[in-house]
C-alpha cells in the first residue's frame, strides 16, 4: 500500500527561548539596544556639563544700612547695645606669678578689696631686710647720743677738746640721716610688696575672669607671648546704660533728658524707662551715625551689660512730619556706572543679577544707594569684565 506524501507545511524549525533572535517578552527592545541608549545619554550630559562655563570668582561684601534709628509713628527707634559707664580690665602693676585669686564671675567686690596676689617672697624678704637695717642704725644713733652727751658734759669742763666735741655730732648728724635712708627703704619695699596684691579700684561685679593662679601677669606695656595683662573684668552695674547709633537725618529730633523706653532682645515683652543722658557731640562719617546714651531708670538684675537693646524715644512735641528715606551705602567699587545710569551686581543663590540703583553722594569711598537696595545685599565690588545676568559665581568675602 503506497503511503502518503508528507507535509511540508507541517515542518517547523524549533528555537530555544532564549536564543539568539528571539523576541523579548512583551516585544519589548533587545537589552544590548537600551545599553547603547544609556551609554548615549551619560556622554550627553557629560559632555553638556563639560561646555558649561566655569563659575567666575568674585568678591563680595554687604549693602550697609547706614544708622540704626527709624521714624515710628510714635517715636524714633534705635537698636543698640547695654554697657557699664564704669568698666575696667584690672591688670598687676608688675610682672609676676599669680598664687591667689579671690574672686570669680559674679564676684561683688568693694574699692580696695584684694582681688588676687602674687608671689611675693622676694618682695616680703626685701621689705624685712629694711626694716632691720632701720634698727642697726637707729641703735647706732642712740649711741650716738649718748656719746654725744658725755662730750658735752667734759667739754664743759675743759677735759675734751672742741674737735672731739664736734666729731661726736657730725656722728649723730650722720646717723640720723642714714635712718631716714633707711626709713625711705622700708616705705619702698612695702610699695613694692603691696605691687603684688592686686585691689578692686571701685565697687561692683566681676564679670569676666582673664588670668587663672599659676599664670605670668604683668601690665599691658610688658605683655606678650603667653603672658596675661588682664586678671579681671569688672564694672559697676549700677552704671549700666544703653548705647545707640541713631541715623544723623534724625538726630535734631533727641535731646538730653528726653524720656525713651529700652526693650531688651532677651526680653521682648518687657520694657524699661529710660532717659537720654548725652548725645555725643561728633559723628560716625563711616555710618553717618550719632552715638546716644540713654541712662536706664528702671534698676533690674535681669539687665546685664553687652545684651541687646532697643531704644524707644518719646516723640518731641509738634514733630509730626515724616521721616526721610532710610540710607543704604555701598563701596564705590561696586557701583557699575554706563552713561547717566547706575547699577551693581548682587549675588543670589550663587548667582549674580545686575541691579539698577540710583546713586547717591559719595563720600569716604562709599556711595549712598538712594533707591535698588534695602541693605543686607551681597554686592559684587569690581564686577569682572563678561559677567552676565544668572551666571554662576563663587564667592569671596570681604
Amino acid at each position: 500500500m503506497a503511503s502518503s506524501p508528507p507535509e511540508l507545511s507541517s515542518l517547523r524549525i524549533p528555537r530555544d527561548e532564549g536564543g539568539r533572535g528571539a523576541p523579548r517578552p512583551g516585544g519589548g527592545p533587545p537589552r544590548w539596544l537600551i545599553l547603547v541608549l544609556a551609554l548615549l545619554l551619560v556622554g550627553g550630559a557629560f559632555g553638556f556639563y563639560l561646555l558649561q562655563p566655569s563659575p567666575a570668582h568674585v568678591r563680595v561684601t554687604l549693602a550697609e544700612a547706614s544708622g540704626g534709628g527709624t521714624a515710628a509713628p510714635e517715636g524714633i527707634t534705635a537698636n543698640g547695645y547695654v554697657v557699664a559707664r564704669t568698666k575696667a580690665s584690672v591688670a598687676a602693676k608688675i610682672a609676676g606669678r599669680m598664687e591667689y585669686l579671690a574672686v570669680h564671675e559674679g564676684s561683688f567686690v568693694r574699692r580696695g578689696e584684694v582681688i588676687a596676689r602674687l608671689e611675693s617672697g622676694d618682695q616680703a624678704a626685701a621689705l624685712n631686710s629694711a626694716r632691720a637695717n632701720v634698727g642697726q642704725v637707729e641703735a647706732q644713733l642712740g649711741q650716738a647720743h649718748r656719746d654725744l652727751d658725755r662730750a658735752q658734759a667734759l667739754a664743759e669742763r675743759q677735759v675734751l677738746s672742741a674737735a672731739e666735741l664736734e666729731n661726736a655730732r657730725t656722728r649723730v648728724d650722720v646717723l640720723e640721716a642714714q635712718r631716714n635712708a633707711a626709713r625711705a627703704q622700708v616705705q619702698q619695699a612695702e610699695v613694692s610688696l603691696e605691687n603684688t596684691r592686686i585691689r578692686a579700684p571701685f565697687d561692683g561685679t566681676v564679670l569676666r575672669k582673664d588670668a587663672e593662679v599659676g599664670e605670668i601677669v604683668a601690665p599691658a606695656a610688658a605683655g606678650g607671648g603667653l603672658t596675661r595683662t588682664a586678671i579681671v573684668t569688672m564694672a559697676d552695674l549700677a552704671t549700666l546704660e544703653v548705647e545707640v547709633d541713631v541715623n544723623e537725618a534724625y538726630i535734631a529730633r533727641i535731646r538730653n533728658g528726653q524720656p525713651a523706653r529700652i526693650t531688651l532682645d532677651a526680653y521682648p515683652d518687657t520694657s524699661f524707662a529710660g532717659r537720654v543722658r548725652q548725645v555725643v557731640p561728633t559723628a560716625d562719617r563711616q555710618k553717618a551715625t550719632v552715638q546716644v546714651k540713654v541712662a536706664i531708670l528702671d534698676r533690674d538684675s535681669r539687665i546685664l551689660p553687652e545684651m541687646g537693646a532697643k531704644v524707644l524715644f518719646a516723640k518731641d512735641g509738634g514733630e509730626g512730619s515724616a521721616a526721610p528715606a532710610r540710607r543704604v551705602m555701598v563701596p564705590a567699587d561696586a557701583l557699575v556706572r554706563s552713561g547717566g545710569s547706575a547699577s551693581v551686581w548682587v549675588v543670589e543663590d550663587g548667582r549674580a543679577a545686575a541691579r539698577a540703583v540710583e546713586a547717591g553722594p559719595e563720600r569716604d569711598g562709599r556711595v549712598e544707594v538712594r533707591s535698588g537696595l534695602s541693605g543686607g545685599e551681597s554686592v559684587v565690588l569690581r564686577p569682572p569684565a563678561g559677567l552676565r545676568d544668572g551666571a554662576r559665581v563663587r564667592v569671596t568675602h570681604t
